[in-house]
């Protein structure tokens, strides 16, 4: 027997150098052009290195998203289930990988029996004659089944492709998080800005209802001039207050997603000073390494090639190895006498000659699933594609609105400038400045909501292009 328990590593290697029936997997083709169609005769004036970056936020050399971006992968409980769930994979990897070896078990027993006046009593032998018999035994136990057609080898290629397409799963997560929560924080700072420009609006309002008041007193304008400039106000006033709870919804969402509850967090108002910066994206291969969804969708492939291999080996027979040995002695002292020993050794096969077609109707499924797997990673290569090139065209759309909205702006507060002089000479009536007002906060907030859209956009082109994320990043081994 010992001499049998020596042996199995060397049975061991053996079978492991046996044949792995299914197929090999090799990536499957991915349809990728040779370059993005929204590039051609667009390119960013001043390339960034942040597409390269892990902390791909710190482009927008903002302190406090900063500091919240690196609360996300800590505190953000769906982060923390999805590594939660990777590491539930990773375990699987060595929970089939066990399966390659023996299992070895111990064994012992002690009796005591008889008859007449003898026996045990409270677990003490008693009375102890020529009725009274005694039994020790302690053993060794030991059964493999050799991995002859690769099923179980099949079984850790699935285990680990499944681990690597979790661990991509979670880089995916963090990254769609930290993406709600990089646009969160874009709206939240528009609706500063937007509150600031609002507050000073009302301000202006205010002055344009004393100066028509002072005008309604002189007897130079009418008192509907006053009550509509009193109308103006409040409505300004309204609307600036209305910002409050837009912001606090912003601020709450910030909060759970770096795993706060809303009442621990305050983001004090500051002034607007996001840029947008140019992302230079590459070349579209490069997605297949630096998207993590597409690096799992492409192990999920892997993984499910590898279930062809565990089912075919279904064709096949099984074999069994079990051996046992060990001591028996009816004297506790004479255990391992050279008398004592005792051994087995057993090998069986089983081979399946009918199942009606199961092994066949398992194989052809495994394919299917396959096929399924490795049009769900062509289909995921090409929404990855699609991400890119819309926010590549919507980069090149709002930066060449830009100077448009600008000049609007400009000439928006010059005309209010002019009519609100007018006002004053009373050559024009209320009316006018009313329509110049309402005009150059129209500009104003276009043009705030472009620049936040155009922020969006260098968010979500980072984000799409894989956040600086690397496929050979992924562990599942």
């Amino acid at each position: 027997m010992l001499k049998l328990f020596a042996r199995l590593p060397l049975i061991a290697a053996a079978a492991l150098a046996a044949c792995e029936v299914g197929p090999n997997y090799q990536r499957p083709a991915a349809p990728t052009p040779t370059a993005y169609k929204q590039i051609a005769g667009w390119v960013p004036a001043q390339p960034s290195d942040a597409a390269d970056r892990a902390d791909w936020w710190t482009v927008f050399n903002d302190p406090v998203l900063n500091d919240l971006e690196s609360r996300v992968a800590v505190s953000n409980q769906t982060l923390i289930a999805a590594e939660a769930a990777y590491r539930q994979a990773h375990a699987l990897v060595a929970e089939q990988r066990a399966a390659l070896w023996p299992t070895i078990t111990g064994n012992g027993s002690a009796t005591v029996s008889g008859g007449g006046g003898g026996g045990v009593v409270n677990g003490v032998v008693v009375g102890v004659g020529k009725g009274v018999s005694q039994n020790y035994r302690l053993g060794l136990g030991g059964s493999w089944e050799p991995d002859l057609w690769g099923r179980i080898r099949r079984q850790i290629e699935n285990a680990k492709a499944s681990a690597q397409a979790s661990a991509a799963d979670l880089v995916n997560a963090r990254l769609s998080a930290q993406l709600e929560l990089a646009a969160d924080y874009i709206s939240l700072r528009q609706l500063d800005e937007q509150k600031r420009f609002d507050d000073a609006t009302v301000q202006a309002y205010a002055e344009s209802l004393r100066i028509t008041q002072n005008k309604y007193a002189a007897g130079t304008v009418a008192k509907s001039d006053v009550d509509q400039a009193l109308t103006t106000l409040h409505n300004q006033m309204s609307a600036a207050t209305g910002l409050e709870s837009q912001r606090a919804t912003f601020e709450s969402a910030i909060a759970i997603l770096t795993g706060r509850p809303p009442a621990a967090v305050n983001i004090t108002p500051a002034p607007w000073t996001l840029k947008p910066v140019d992302i230079p994206p590459g070349v579209p291969s490069t997605l297949l390494e630096r998207r993590p969804d597409v690096a799992a969708a492409e192990r999920q492939a892997a993984a499910a090639s590898a279930n062809i291999g565990v089912a075919f080996a279904g064709y096949f027979p099984s074999l069994s190895l079990t051996g046992s040995g060990g001591s028996q002695v009816n004297k506790i002292g004479a255990l391992f006498g050279p008398q004592t020993l005792f051994w087995a050794a057993g090998a069986s096969a089983v081979q399946t000659i009918f199942n009606g077609g199961l092994t066949h109707a398992q194989v052809q499924a495994a394919r299917a699933s396959y096929d399924q797997a490795v049009a769900n990673y062509r289909q995921t290569v090409l929404t990855a594609l699609s991400q890119v090139e819309n926010n590549l065209a919507a980069q090149r759309v709002l930066a060449a609105q830009q100077p448009d909205l600008r000049a609007s702006v400009v000439s928006s507060e010059d005309a209010l400038r002019i009519t609100e002089n007018e006002y004053r000479a009373g050559t024009v009536d209320y009316t006018s400045v009313v329509v110049a007002q309402a005009a150059a906060l129209s500009a104003h907030n276009a043009e705030l909501a472009l620049e936040a859209s155009r922020l969006t956009t260098t968010v979500d082109l980072l984000v799409a292009l894989g956040g600086g994320w690397r496929a050979e990043e992924l562990t599942g081994k």
